[in-house]
């Protein structure tokens, strides 16, 4: 298992801080390599609110009373003394960041941004929730002058993403759900194949630049870039996983050209293949 963590009093103690309008007590993410399942049981919860960010694979979480699939995209609150029973599989490769914190203001924010009734929300997937993630640890991590500020402004940023995200979708309440749920699944489905984003949108009677713009819209990103996030996470699966060469493994993640696979995973990850292979623990 992958693990990176940051502490405010550098271990998990449970802070229910009312003096100030939000309070971090800490933040991480988990990404499962060898270690088949990972549970988590809080019968009891917390004393502080709990936000779940799943930006690869998929999760299962135990919310009002029954196990939801939770997939790539979405982030999960718990709130204080809310019972909390989630679990992880290796076999969803998932990735999954999280952050603990409290405030006077934290339920007002919550309930503004979306989480008013729900627990679960749709997001998308953007690349600003893992980098502010990675901020709040970093910070979390090092204690430099001033981080406690720095924690609640990259908090606020979080909020903030998801707040427009909801906002935006709102304007259209998703009258095309079913349509950009069906490219999903094709998308993942077909991965290793050569799709054109331009054949798969007129072979479902839309609008090329409709599609793309109503894809952006319920997932955060283009649809060239969702197909190039399945591929790279299957890359780095496989990387970590398998003894495949370079040239087996680009092509088991949808590209027959070793160069250029290197060269966009280089892009995505910022580091080769052979590097990411060699970092791994």
């Amino acid at each position: 298992m992958y693990s990176n963590t940051g502490y405010l009093h550098n271990t998990d103690i449970e802070i229910e801080d009312t003096a100030h309008p939000l309070s971090i007590a800490s933040c991480g993410v988990y990404r499962l390599i060898n270690q088949p399942m990972m549970p988590t049981l809080r019968p009891e919860g917390r004393r502080d609110h709990q936000l779940l960010y799943v930006s690869a694979g998929k999760a299962f979480f135990c919310l009002e009373g029954r196990l939801q699939e939770v997939n790539a995209g979405h982030m999960i609150l718990y709130r204080p003394g809310e019972s909390q029973q989630y679990y992880y599989y290796a076999t969803d490769a998932p990735e999954v960041y999280w952050i603990h914190f409290s405030g006077f203001e934290a339920s007002r924010i919550l309930d503004k941004i979306g989480f008013l009734n729900n627990h679960v929300l749709s997001c998308g997937m953007s690349f600003h929730y893992p980098q502010l993630f990675r901020q709040i640890i970093l910070e979390l991590q090092l204690k430099r002058p001033c981080f406690e500020e720095l924690l609640c402004f990259y908090l606020q940023q979080i909020f903030t993403e998801i707040h427009r995200n909801q906002l935006e979708s709102s304007a259209d309440k998703y009258r095309n759900v079913e349509d950009m749920e069906a490219a999903v699944h094709f998308f993942n489905e077909f991965f290793t194949k050569d799709i054109s984003i331009e054949h798969y949108a007129r072979d479902q009677h839309m609008s090329v630049s409709w599609f793309i713009r109503s894809f952006k819209q319920y997932m955060g990103i283009t649809p060239m870039q969702y197909i190039t996030s399945i591929r790279i996470n299957k890359a780095k699966e496989l990387l970590k996983n398998t003894d495949y060469s370079i040239q087996e493994v680009g092509s088991l993640s949808g590209y027959d050209n070793p160069l250029y696979f290197s060269r966009i995973f280089h892009k995505q990850t910022g580091c080769s293949p052979s590097q990411y292979r060699r970092e791994q623990p």
